[in-house]
């Protein structure tokens, strides 16, 4: 599938495991990094008006909480987020499946903290269902860089469309001067280095 410009209106936000124990695992990018993409992806869907689906696993344990920034951007959806009891597979788990579903959008911008887990197998779930799936590839990472490659080639394989956070918010602002665009030039501006 092609790369398109995103219809905010048609458009979900799926962020899967940003949590503190989790973060800690990727080896494959710059955690950092990752982490100010992931946040990003959260302020673009609050600036847009466009759902937002915030999951976890096992928050008690080793993956820890989910990162704290994201009650400050979307206090509301990090209330409500969907915490999973262990299923790898969110798209597994009946709750975060009907928040999907809820969403009553067909076209999921997902990232999640592993690309090699908790990106891999809700992609191709939701790529099955006839989703269309934009994964967003360093709002993620991997242990390493061979793990990283071989999900993100599985999930492009599959259907899905392998991205950046950059094309995403530029993608769904189509237009600086739009409405859309205005309401994300400051998330652009804080991911680009100074």
């Amino acid at each position: 599938m092609p790369l398109q410009m995103l219809l905010p209106a048609d458009t979900a936000v799926l962020l899967i495991d940003h949590q503190v124990g989790t973060m800690s695992w990727v080896g494959s990018t710059d955690r950092e990094v990752m982490k100010a993409n992931a946040l990003a992806l959260a302020k673009a869907a609050k600036a847009l008006d466009m759902p937002l689906v915030l999951t976890s696993s096992l928050e008690d344990n080793a993956q820890g909480p989910l990162a704290e920034e994201f009650a400050r951007i979307a206090p509301e959806e990090f209330a409500g987020r969907v915490r999973r009891s262990g299923v790898v597979n969110a798209m597994d788990d009946p709750d975060f499946a009907d928040a999907v579903t809820a969403t009553g959008r067909r076209t999921l911008v997902i990232a999640g903290v592993t690309n090699d887990v908790c990106t891999v197998y809700p992609t191709l779930t939701a790529v099955e269902k006839g989703y269309t799936a934009y994964v967003v590839a360093d709002a993620g990472g991997s242990t390493s860089k061979i793990a990283d490659d071989i999900a993100l080639r599985q999930m492009e394989r599959a259907g899905a469309v392998i991205t950046s956070t950059n094309m995403v918010l530029t993608g769904l602002a189509r237009d600086w001067s739009s409405p859309a665009g205005q309401a994300l030039i400051p998330v652009v501006g804080e991911l680009i280095p100074v």
